[in-house]
């Protein structure tokens, strides 16, 4: 039986957990029977609901693993400050309970195949690391002509997240080239260097010819992003996910300051809520001290949990990330990047 047949969101267990590097581990999801199985696009990302000491918290994760399995892969890093992440980190036990909500994101979606050259590039550091494994797994295993540079970022071998895992695939598949580049390339026989222009083309010599693939924190990304400028890549072949993006704040600093001590009502009719909330303030922050049950995984306008439709008044967008053009005209939002304009009435998704 597939997950998620039913309903957006299913109960789990912890099946495995083991350390992954000295601040990461690896957790595998399933169920108690087994039946399940796991359909999604490699690439994409589940919202986890855990179990908190006060509360049920969400986050997102990509998934590692490939589609048709009994069980899902997530790698989550230790995060300084990052309430979720390190309970995972530190207190969640194989035979946990957690809550999944359905995959979503566009990382590797039908727009996003490899071209008729079938070469692909994916490039990656830290935890950027783990939806592109899962594509470039996928794609081994279903396209067998497919040539794959891999080129990924890493302090030291220690810190290299699957580092066993995609040695043996370099072993296994004459088309799939582990290129990891190293801070300190001590008991290695991979490179030592930072990335940058001459490096992508030594790494990736047809990375001209290839789709592109980019993971990892905001500004490594921008940095590779600049270096395929540099080259004159194709940027219509070249695709990223972040999960950190940055946002500029669509209302002027002064302004904001200027109409701090204003304020908005807050309605959500369905939920009996009616409140008050700072103009300019967000509209998640505003559903969270109602008691609405929205759910915020990224806080950052990527994962899409906290998606509901403003039916009445305005909010200004800081992130249209997972909406459509359909989404937008009919009035939905994300809470967690939506600045309350005035008074707003609310219904969830």
């Amino acid at each position: 039986m597939q997950a998620w047949s039913n309903n957006g969101s299913i109960e789990l267990i912890c099946l495995k957990k083991w350390q992954e590097t000295p601040d990461t581990v690896s957790l595998e999801l399933g169920s108690r029977s087994s039946e399940l199985t796991f359909d999604f696009k490699p690439g994409q990302f589940i919202t986890l609901g855990v179990n908190m000491p006060d509360k049920r918290d969400y986050r997102a994760y990509s998934v590692s693993s490939i589609p048709g399995d009994n069980s899902l892969k997530l790698t989550v890093k230790r995060v300084e400050g990052g309430l979720v992440s390190n309970y995972i980190v530190d207190h969640l036990d194989e035979g946990d309970e957690v809550d999944v909500l359905k995959p979503a994101g566009k990382f590797n979606n039908v727009d996003c195949l490899p071209t008729s050259s079938n070469k692909v590039t994916l490039v990656s550091a830290g935890c950027g690391i783990t939806p592109v494994t899962a594509m470039a797994q996928d794609w081994l295993s279903t396209n067998g002509d497919i040539e794959i540079d891999f080129i990924h970022m890493a302090r030291n071998k220690e810190q290299a997240i699957y580092y066993h895992q995609l040695v043996e695939l370099d072993k296994q598949h004459p088309n799939f080239n582990f290129k990891l580049l190293l801070k300190d390339n001590s008991d290695t026989p991979f490179p030592q260097g930072r990335l940058d222009k001459e490096w992508l083309l030594t790494l990736s010599p047809e990375i001209k010819q290839s789709t592109v693939y980019l993971c990892g924190p905001v500004g490594f990304m921008k940095d590779v992003e600049r270096y395929l400028g540099q080259i004159e890549f194709d940027m219509s072949k070249f695709h990223q996910e972040s999960f950190t993006p940055e946002f500029e704040s669509a209302t002027p600093l002064d302004s904001a300051i200027a109409e701090s001590n204003a304020s908005v009502k807050v309605m959500v009719p369905s939920f009996g809520v009616e409140l008050e909330a700072d103009k300019n303030s967000t509209l998640i922050d505003a559903l969270e001290k109602g008691g609405v049950p929205v759910i915020a995984a990224c806080r950052s306008g990527i994962c899409g949990s906290c998606k509901c439709k403003v039916t009445k008044g305005s909010v200004t967008l800081t992130s249209t990330e997972t909406l459509s053009e359909q989404d937008l005209a009919e009035g939905f939002v994300l809470a967690c990047s939506s600045k309350i304009d005035g008074d707003v009435e609310v219904a969830l998704n």
